[in-house]
């Protein structure tokens, strides 16, 4: 046998090994998927969210043996995406990334809201997290957020803190410390991540409330002073840098990324993409590409992304109406 035609045959086995592969895949959910699969990604392309998508669709292709394509809708806080999927058929064929703005926050800060997270969608997998960070331009006299939070009390006016814009989860979590912790602090909005962290490091405004991706680099380079991380435990990124949790102050603020369906959508086939994603998220390659990214990989049932939905959407209410924040 020759090596053209040793190859040739290698190529025919490999292509019967993915074709049974992708039939082993389907069985047990109805023969789906039979055609084409569509991901909405909510953001642009590029970004964070929209790399996270395409991830998981290169990964659940190969394992169901049929194409997941993404395709990016972008609107409204990332409303205008899940919008789509939660009106279109249960079936199995769209699908959407979402993140915790529209599957949790936006339901309180856009009215009105064109669906309901919790009625509308069916919850699939728990992928991610990026936690949110606090810090401050050096100059600041504080080296953890419960000596900034003493620091705001001590002042004649209160501490000006930056975030990417209003509404957005860094804008929550500064007056979600003001609230609980009795900080005294101005949220000031910008647009966008690089403008909030740049009048931070030049000392326009005392700190910077946003995505950990964001800031990290400049964290790394001592130009901003990392306070505190807001999710359960520390951030991989940044070891040293303590959870407002460790410090006394109960407060957790992640951008948290799951794929969800339109409500109703067979269990069946809701087992089989927890399963497969949950797989992705534990395992070597997905945790590698996934923290490439800045997302801490995570798994969950349906049922426990439900409560995840239920939670936060409760959690940041209370936090939305006491501030007084809109976007109509």
């Amino acid at each position: 046998m020759t090596f053209a035609s040793f190859f040739r045959t290698l190529a025919a086995v490999l292509g019967t090994f993915l074709a049974l592969l992708g039939s082993a895949q389907a069985q047990g959910t109805g023969g789906w998927p039979n055609k084409p699969v569509r991901i909405i990604a909510i953001f642009a392309p590029g970004g964070s969210s929209d790399l996270v998508a395409r991830q998981i669709a290169q990964h659940l292709s190969t394992r169901f043996g049929q194409q997941f394509i993404v395709e990016n809708k972008v609107g409204a806080g990332g409303n205008l995406g899940v919008d789509f999927v939660a009106k279109s058929a249960p079936d199995g064929y769209t699908l959407a990334l979402g993140t915790s703005g529209p599957l949790a926050n936006n339901k309180w800060l856009y009215k009105p809201m064109p669906f309901d997270a919790q009625k509308d969608l069916t919850p699939v997998a728990l992928v991610g997290e990026i936690p949110l960070v606090i810090a401050v331009n050096p100059s600041v006299q504080a080296n953890n957020l419960k000596e900034f939070v003493a620091l705001s009390k001590s002042r004649p006016n209160p501490l000006f803190i930056s975030n990417p814009g209003n509404g957005t989860i860094g804008h929550l979590a500064t007056e979600y410390l003001r609230l609980s912790a009795g900080a005294e602090l101005r949220s000031i909005p910008y647009k966008g991540d690089t403008p909030a962290m740049t009048d931070a490091i030049g000392g326009t405004v005392d700190g910077v409330s946003a995505p950990v991706t964001a800031l990290e680099p400049n964290i790394k380079g001592n130009r901003l002073k990392a306070l505190a991380v807001m999710s359960k435990t520390r951030y991989p990124g940044l070891p040293d840098v303590p959870t407002a949790a460790e410090q006394g102050i109960a407060l957790e603020a992640t951008v948290w990324s799951a794929l969800v369906g339109p409500a109703g959508l067979p269990k069946n086939i809701v087992a089989a993409l927890n399963k497969e994603i949950n797989q992705y998220t534990s395992s070597a390659e997905g945790k590698a590409k996934l923290t490439a990214l800045g997302m801490v990989p995570l798994a969950a049932t349906p049922a426990q992304l439900s409560e995840l939905m239920m939670n936060e959407s409760a959690k940041w209410k209370r936090v939305i109406d006491s501030a007084k924040i809109s976007l109509e």
